[in-house]
C-alpha cells in the first residue's frame, strides 16, 4: 500500500491550514511525566512540522498555542508555557528568518509578561518584509474576546463620525480583528480526539472545514497531516451554492 504522503496534493484553493495542538497533558501522563514534558515534545512536533511544510504550498499557517482560559491552570504548568515560548523565540527565530517566514502574534497581550511581549515585537519587526510562509500565532487568545475588541473598535468609530454605521460589513468588520488581511482558514485540524472549537477562531471558520485527529499533538507527523490534507481534498466545498451533480 502507497504512503498517504506519495498521494498528497494540494489543491489550489488551499492556502491556509489553523491547528488546534491538543493533548500534550494526555500525551505526558499517559507516559507517567509531568505534562510540561508533554508540552516540551509538542514544541519539538512543531519545529519538525514546519520544517516539513517548506514542500508543501502552504501560504498561511495558524498555530491556537495558548488561550486566554488557560491561565485558570496552576501557575506553575502556566510558567513553563511561558519559558517554553521564549525558548521558541529565542532558538528557532533565526531559522525561521532563513526561510523566509513570517511571524505574526494575535491575542492578547495584557497578561503577558514584559520580556516575552518585547520578543514578541522583535520576532515580528525582524519578519516583517518576508514573503514565504505567513506563521500566525494565536497566543493569549480567544475568538469571543477578539469579536468584542473588533465591535468596541466599530463602535467608538461610529461615534467618532469615522463609520457610517449603515455601511458597516463584512469588510469593515473584518478590518478589525486580529487577524486582519489573513484569509480565512480553509482547514482547521484538531488534534486530541475532542471534537470541538474550543473559542478558536470564531468568525473566520465560518466555511472552514474542520478535521479531527485522534493522536494527540506530540504523535502529529507529516504522515498525519498528510491524511487530513487528503481528507480535505475529498470534500466538496459550496460557500452555500449547490453543485450541478448531473455535469
Amino acid at each position: 500500500m502507497a504512503n498517504p504522503s506519495s498521494r498528497t496534493k494540494i489543491k489550489k484553493e488551499i492556502s491556509h491550514i489553523a491547528l488546534i495542538m491538543d493533548g500534550n497533558g494526555r500525551w505526558a501522563r499517559s507516559r507517567g511525566l509531568p505534562r510540561y514534558e508533554g508540552h516540551a515534545q509538542g514544541l519539538r512536533t512543531l519545529r519538525k512540522l514546519l520544517r516539513d511544510l517548506k514542500n508543501l504550498n502552504i501560504s498561511y499557517l495558524t498555530l491556537f498555542t495558548f488561550s486566554i482560559d488557560n491561565w485558570k491552570r496552576p501557575k506553575e504548568e502556566t510558567s513553563k508555557l511561558m519559558q517554553l515560548l521564549r525558548k521558541f523565540i529565542s532558538n528557532d527565530l533565526s531559522e525561521l528568518h532563513s526561510n523566509n517566514v513570517r511571524i505574526k502574534v494575535i491575542g492578547s497581550r495584557n497578561e503577558i509578561p514584559r520580556d516575552i511581549v518585547d520578543l514578541i515585537k522583535g520576532a515580528e519587526a525582524l519578519t516583517v518584509n518576508n514573503t514565504g510562509l505567513y506563521l500566525q500565532v494565536a497566543f493569549n487568545y480567544s475568538g469571543r474576546q477578539e469579536i468584542i475588541n473588533a465591535t468596541k473598535k466599530i463602535a467608538i468609530a461610529s461615534a467618532k463620525g469615522e463609520i457610517d454605521p449603515n455601511k458597516i460589513d463584512n469588510t469593515i468588520f473584518e478590518s478589525n480583528l486580529y487577524s486582519a488581511g489573513v484569509p480565512d482558514p480553509d482547514l482547521i485540524i484538531r488534534t486530541g480526539s475532542e471534537k470541538r472549537v474550543s473559542n478558536f477562531l470564531l468568525w473566520q471558520l465560518s466555511y472552514s472545514e474542520v478535521y479531527f485527529e485522534e493522536c494527540l499533538w506530540p504523535d502529529f507527523n507529516k504522515n498525519k497531516l498528510d491524511l487530513a490534507i487528503n481528507d480535505y481534498n475529498s470534500r466538496s466545498r459550496r460557500f452555500g451554492n449547490v453543485i450541478n451533480e448531473y455535469k
